[in-house]
């Protein structure tokens, strides 16, 4: 009950907080490329609900039929704001929108889509019995995700053997350990990680 009243009093200060530097990452975005403001994918929430989530658009149009994983931070689908908003993660900032609605929480297990979500373990699934979050372990230890996969000659299988199984250790960490005093510490370290870069 505490951590959904944290994500419903912060996601709507937060939302306040970042309207107008919203705006202007919209105007940016519609001059930069072509293609709506915001992106929208299907992911796997609690109890294995899909759900859409929201992020501002970083690539361009119909990039994901082009493969569901960024390879590398120079990525050429990734438009030149869209690498800015992913280097400081502002392209996350509508996720608190999916906080706001419940299909997320500030802190917890990443939403994967369910083409991977499908390659789960029963173990692994234990990830899917609570709210996705927007970061935790995984994201901390994770957060240049896109430039190790770049250095693998298949990326894809990479993130299959290698990336996911780990993420979803760390997932099933946070599951055990989840306290309220851990998602505050949670949050500092990625602030401060993402200020650091």
């Amino acid at each position: 009950m505490l951590k959904r009243t944290f994500d419903i009093v912060f996601s709507l200060i937060g939302l306040s907080i970042v309207l107008i530097p919203g705006l202007i990452i919209a105007l940016l975005i519609v001059l930069d490329s072509k293609g709506g403001v915001f992106y929208r994918q299907k992911r796997v929430g609690k109890n294995g609900k899909l759900f859409g989530i929201y992020k501002f658009r970083t690539m361009r149009p119909a990039s994901d039929t082009k493969g569901l994983l960024t390879v590398g931070s120079r990525d050429s689908r990734i438009t030149r704001i869209g690498y800015f908003l992913r280097k400081f993660k502002l392209d996350e900032l509508p996720q608190l929108i999916n906080i706001l609605m419940g299909d997320m929480s500030f802190v917890g297990p990443r939403p994967e889509v369910e083409k991977y979500v499908r390659l789960y373990s029963p173990e692994q699934s234990l990830v899917l019995s609570m709210r996705p979050g927007l970061t935790d372990f995984a994201s901390l230890e994770y957060m240049d995700e896109n430039d190790i996969l770049q250095q693998s000659e298949d990326p894809e299988q990479a993130y299959i053997h290698e990336i996911m199984p780990h993420k979803l250790k760390l997932g099933l960490r946070y599951v055990q350990q989840q306290n309220f005093f851990l998602d505050i510490q949670i949050l500092l370290r990625t602030a401060i990680k993402i200020v650091s870069r």
